[in-house]
């Protein structure tokens, strides 16, 4: 981080759909926030702060990924950068190097785990020396997975004595679709797979994120299955390619506390009998069309109303060797891929720059800021965390 920068914070991206969101967040809500709005095209920015009320005094500062000067000028102006602007593989490499060199903390909303081990690789060592902090996944992917592993092993800790080798993470409700970028960014990732045999290699591994490091056979929650101590059937889980990943990451980063053996799936509960086995069968079917025509596309969204009414409700369960369980839920107000995620990566952006004894590096949000960025969420973000 920067501590001499002109701003707090910039939002890069500012004038797409969550890069507004974002934005309108910080304008209603944090009004002793030096931030600033960053994106392409200056008339598209100054139309967005006056639509979203923000002051008429937020700067404005034009940035674009295929001007790697105008990311490193932004960069060294600003403690932190929010960028939304993806998918990151096609737009996002130059800023992470500009911030990795520049000090400058850098926070992303990327489901592109092949894309973040490249980065991983290439500027994880520059972060460390320049104190930079690095934070991937920050929204609905993979924030409410990743701290919900953390959460129920803390109780894990107190009720059973150590941390649990085993946690299930099952969704079990949500209304609200994954966002256009999202879309786009499994495109993309397939496409770059189709061109290079270690991208299919990373994509194939739940380790990918931790380098040097393999631990045991994990669960491919790729098959419908029945649950009998949750007594549903569940189904796989769209997103669990990327949150696993940054799961494990995670536990890799903090020195294992959850173990070196340490099994962790993702799946989505259904409900029980044959209309749950239906319903299961049913997500299979969206999975597999998911980025087909019809959904929305990157820079669209739903409207107000819809984000509000969206909502979900993650349990996890954290089994001992001996099989005493412990169980937590996490759930969010909003819809899950705009209104929730706006919130949460711009308060573990707040976060991060409030946790100074934070090194360089690149950390997920989990790992590096703990039950702060809990207590933060649960705050101001919308987010509950409970034990069950």
């Amino acid at each position: 981080m920067n501590p001499s920068a002109e701003f707090d914070l910039v939002v890069h991206g500012a004038s797409g759909f969550t890069g507004r969101l974002v934005a309108e967040h910080l304008a209603a809500h944090h009004p002793e926030v030096r931030w600033a709005m960053s994106g392409r095209n200056a008339d598209k920015l100054a139309a967005v702060r006056d639509e979203i009320g923000a002051a008429a005094s937020t700067p404005l500062i034009v940035a674009d990924a295929d001007d790697p000067a105008s990311l490193r000028a932004m960069a060294r102006r600003t403690k932190a950068v929010i960028t939304t602007v993806g998918p990151y593989q096609l737009y996002g490499s130059d800023l992470v190097a500009a911030c990795a060199e520049t000090g400058t903390d850098y926070l992303d909303l990327c489901g592109e785990p092949a894309w973040m081990r490249q980065m991983i690789d290439a500027h994880d060592t520059a972060a460390r020396a320049s104190g930079a902090r690095i934070l991937f996944s920050c929204g609905f992917d993979s924030i409410p997975f990743e701290l919900g592993v953390w959460f129920v092993q803390q109780e894990a800790i107190r009720r059973l004595g150590a941390a649990a080798a085993r946690v299930k993470g099952r969704v079990r409700g949500m209304r609200g679709g994954f966002s256009g970028g999202t879309a786009a960014s499994l495109k993309a990732t397939l496409a770059a797979a189709a061109r290079d045999p270690q991208i299919l290699e990373w994509l194939k591994d739940p380790f990918a994120l931790t380098p040097d490091f393999a631990g045991p056979r994990q669960p491919t929650g790729a098959s419908v299955g029945f649950e009998e101590d949750l007594g549903s059937w569940a189904a796989p889980f769209v997103m669990a390619a990327i949150n696993t990943r940054n799961v494990h990451r995670s536990n890799w980063l903090m020195g294992q506390p959850y173990g070196a053996d340490f099994v962790y799936d993702e799946m989505m509960l259904t409900g029980p009998g044959e209309q749950g086995q239906a319903a299961a069968e049913a997500v299979v079917a969206m999975n597999a069309a998911m980025g087909a025509a019809g959904g929305p596309q990157p820079g669209e969204g739903p409207g107000k109303a819809e984000r509000e009414a969206g909502f979900y409700d993650v349990l996890f369960v954290a089994t001992a060797e001996d099989s005493r369980q412990v169980r937590a839920g996490v759930k969010g107000d909003r819809d899950p891929g705009y209104g929730s995620t706006s919130k949460m990566i711009a308060q573990t952006a707040l976060c991060l720059i409030g946790a100074p004894d934070v090194a360089g590096g690149i950390w997920t949000p989990g790992a590096a800021l703990q039950g702060r960025l809990v207590e933060r969420l649960q705050a101001r973000a919308g987010l509950t965390f409970s034990v069950e």
